[in-house]
């Protein structure tokens, strides 16, 4: 897992060809006015998905992993906290193959905070609680890069 800001994201683009594709994707688009839902940068390989919504309490949170995909979090405006866990700590619910998302449960686990301008990256064997509230629920505009590893 590694935080950041997206400033600072050029440290991380010796990691695979399609991780700096992916920030190139994040510098170079207007993401305050990109249309919420999915967008093909390399097909399935690379795509990212827009969304808004209101953070939430941590009591309201789930634990998430994937298997296929690295997840790279942006936070465009507002805050958000993420839960983080290496997944083999955790309890492993179903794996849903075609949307390479599997729920887990369990109390391990940190809570970073993730500002705007800042990034998460996660790999497929990390655990992590997105959208949860910095302090009360507000609102959040964000870009989760798909990274096909």
């Amino acid at each position: 897992m590694i935080i950041d800001l997206l400033v600072n994201a050029h440290h991380y683009e010796g990691l695979s060809p399609r991780i700096r594709q992916a920030f190139d994707f994040l510098r170079q688009t207007d993401l305050a006015a990109l249309a919420l839902g999915i967008h093909e940068i390399d097909g399935r390989a690379l795509y990212a998905s827009v969304q808004t919504f209101s953070t939430h309490p941590l009591a309201e949170g789930d634990w998430e992993a994937h298997r296929r995909y690295a997840d790279l979090h942006y936070v465009v405006e507002g805050a958000e906290r993420i839960g983080y866990a290496p997944a083999g700590s955790l309890s492993p619910g179903a794996y849903d193959a075609e949307n390479d998302f599997m729920l887990l449960s369990g109390e391990a686990g940190a809570l970073a905070p993730v500002p705007s301008g800042a990034f998460m990256l996660l790999w497929p064997e990390e655990a992590h609680m997105p959208g949860l509230a910095v302090d009360e629920p507000a609102p959040l505009r964000k870009v989760v890069v798909k990274i096909a590893v």
